[in-house]
């Protein structure tokens, strides 16, 4: 946060204060829709932390229209930009895989497609939940370097040659490790959650998402992934939701 008496740019103190992104706050100060002690704000402005900052009403009508998607994401895609001949996620966001169970019994438009973008990743050869967003509140709340959103998954695992039984092969003081103890890339990883929901599968409950984490975590110790998904975002799980299909964030859940 902004220390008493500096100044920072506008755009990162609304960040800071949970009024919208940076992106954003810099589309509404371009649009007039901003006003720092009673006067227009203008690009680049540097506020002090104690500023007066009020916002436009179109500006929050344009965020209570955006949307946020819940997809089951397959293996094969990836979650952000197409790289090496695979398809990103936001291609299976269309009217014939939303979900019919879908509680909100909000209709699809081609304006939520605008801007939609991934909020956190899911490696290619995982499953699970993937949220889009086109609020930048979600994205700062989920991927934001302050994020402390836990997010689970359940991994079947497999222990040298042990694919059966995995638990009673794999050394508790392994375990104990995986849940605090091992460092990727020089930085030592977050505690973790790491218990065993079936002989085969781990489930593990975890607060930062490096790339490939989990994977690189079990490659520590001796295990091998064979199944990974993603069934929980803080609160919000992934439930009944079919792979490839979708549904839309509703305004009760929080993340």
């Amino acid at each position: 946060m902004t220390e008493e008496g500096s100044t920072v740019r506008l755009n990162k103190r609304m960040a800071e204060l949970g009024l919208c992104s940076r992106r954003e706050a810099d589309d509404w100060i371009a649009k007039g829709w901003v006003r720092v002690n009673g006067e227009v704000a203008v690009m680049g402005q540097q506020v002090l932390p104690g500023a007066r900052i009020e916002v436009d009403r179109k500006a929050q009508g344009q965020q209570q229209q955006q949307v946020t998607i819940l997809l089951h994401k397959p293996v094969g895609y990836v979650s952000g930009q197409a790289e090496d001949g695979y398809e990103p996620a936001v291609t299976l966001v269309q009217p014939r895989n939303h979900w019919k169970g879908d509680p909100t019994h909000m209709r699809f438009s081609p304006a939520h497609l605008r801007g939609l973008a991934p909020a956190g990743r899911l490696d290619i050869d995982s499953t699970g939940l993937l949220v889009l967003t086109q609020d930048g509140r979600i994205a700062r709340q989920l991927i934001g370097e302050d994020s402390s959103v836990e997010k689970e998954y359940l991994v079947r695992v497999s222990y040298g040659h042990t694919f059966e039984d995995v638990q009673h092969a794999f050394p508790g003081t392994e375990l104990v490790r995986l849940r605090h103890g091992l460092s990727l890339d020089g930085r030592e990883l977050k505690p973790a959650k790491v218990d065993w929901q079936n002989p085969e599968q781990l489930r593990f409950v975890l607060k930062e998402g490096r790339k490939r984490q989990i994977r690189r975590m079990c490659e520590t110790v001796g295990l091998k992934v064979m199944g990974l998904k993603r069934v929980r975002i803080g609160g919000v799980v992934l439930g009944h939701l079919p792979q490839g299909q979708w549904r839309y964030l509703a305004p009760n859940e929080r993340f």
